[in-house]
């Protein structure tokens, strides 16, 4: 059977277009979009939420590889090509591996977003656009079935396949929630003046906790990590369905 192949640049203007990347406001060293190229065809695509040293060489092994990522390679800004830098541009060039990196535009993405995603995941219903984060609405609040916060962590936690820590500082049934995934902890005052009974998130700072118990509101911890895979598959299937291309999951958790 011939290999199905898909030149990059198509892929690249259809994921610019869909997910509005050059309209998103993002932080600096997102660099949303094509972050590396390669030979020019595309024969398979992997997601995964970092792009760290070992989902890279991964990747790699198989050449016309698009790897689709969370976070792209230039968080601590213009950096000189050394180190673990050099070592992951060298190994996508040799193994012919593009790269495209989608941050905000994939947390708040209707259909493949992490936000809308995980919150359909905990059953919520009337979802709507909620807190601002670089000018536009960055997660989602959604109400529930009246749910003890127990039963509500149990479901976050299937959700996510981990772990979750809980601030118990709001009510005790939960009918309204928040969804911001990643590191969104610190907006715990915010999340309270919108009014919700629980805000899920996957990590804050220490102060979080005793803000949202001081703000009478529920805080739900699951993971950074664990909240942000959603995205990348969501957008992967979306790919594959489109080109007709195979796709897979590179887990590579930090348990954070």
């Amino acid at each position: 059977m011939k290999k199905t192949s898909t030149p990059l640049l198509t892929l690249v203007s259809h994921l610019d277009e869909f997910l509005r990347t050059p309209e998103i406001a993002d932080y600096p060293g997102a660099v949303n979009g094509l972050q590396i190229a390669n030979s020019g065809q595309i024969g398979r695509i992997v997601a995964a939420v970092d792009a760290c040293e070992t989902v890279i060489h991964e990747a790699a092994k198989v050449p016309g590889t698009l790897m689709l990522v969370h976070h792209g390679l230039y968080w601590q800004g213009v950096q000189p090509v050394t180190g673990a830098l050099y070592r992951k541009m060298k190994a996508s060039i040799e193994g012919d591996l593009a790269l495209y990196s989608s941050h905000l535009p994939l947390d708040l993405h209707p259909q493949v977003g992490n936000n809308a995603l995980l919150a359909k995941a905990l059953g919520l219903t009337a979802l709507k656009p909620a807190l601002e984060l670089k000018g536009q609405a960055a997660g989602v609040i959604g109400k529930v079935k009246p749910v003890t916060r127990e039963q509500f962590a149990k479901r976050i936690s299937k959700a996510v396949g981990g772990n979750v820590h809980v601030a118990p500082g709001g009510p005790e049934v939960i009918k309204s929630v928040l969804v911001v995934t990643g590191a969104a902890g610190s907006e715990v005052a915010r999340a309270a003046a919108l009014g919700v009974d629980a805000f899920v998130t996957g990590e804050g700072p220490h102060w979080s906790y005793t803000t949202a118990e001081e703000e009478e509101m529920n805080l739900f911890y699951a993971g950074h990590y664990a909240t942000e895979t959603f995205g990348v598959k969501a957008l992967a299937v979306h790919l594959s369905k489109k080109t007709g291309l195979p796709w897979s999951f590179l887990d590579h958790s930090t348990g954070l």
